[in-house]
């Protein structure tokens, strides 16, 4: 499965995007029985998880953006949001949307880049 994040772009330390990840209709079916997740890797370093959402609704955060971004989903639309707020430079990631745990598959992300 082959998920597609978008929303990403250059903002200012301090400022906020919204992204999101609308799922691909293979699974629009089973969806709202998926858990899922929000991962970022920077240049020469490993992917991570930021966020995760259970089926029913259960979020999780890595210390690093606890406080700071909320994940959500609506499952009428087969979307997943990350709210991102007061933006560090270190926040600068490419970020990805999958299964939790991840599928195989990614999709290609969004930059988000944060000047301070």
């Amino acid at each position: 499965v082959q998920l597609q994040a978008s929303g990403g772009g250059l903002v200012q330390a301090g400022g906020s995007l919204r992204l999101s990840c609308a799922a691909p209709r293979s699974i629009f079916s089973v969806f709202r029985g998926y858990d899922m997740a929000w991962f970022r890797q920077a240049p020469g370093k490993e992917r991570e998880s930021v966020a995760s959402i259970t089926w029913n609704g259960r979020t999780s955060y890595s210390d690093s953006v606890k406080g700071r971004f909320t994940i959500s989903r609506d499952n009428g639309k087969k979307t997943v949001y990350l709210q991102m707020n007061s933006l560090k430079s270190e926040d600068t990631s490419v970020y990805y949307c999958n299964l939790d745990p991840p599928s195989n598959e990614w999709g290609q992300g969004t930059q988000v880049t944060v000047s301070s």
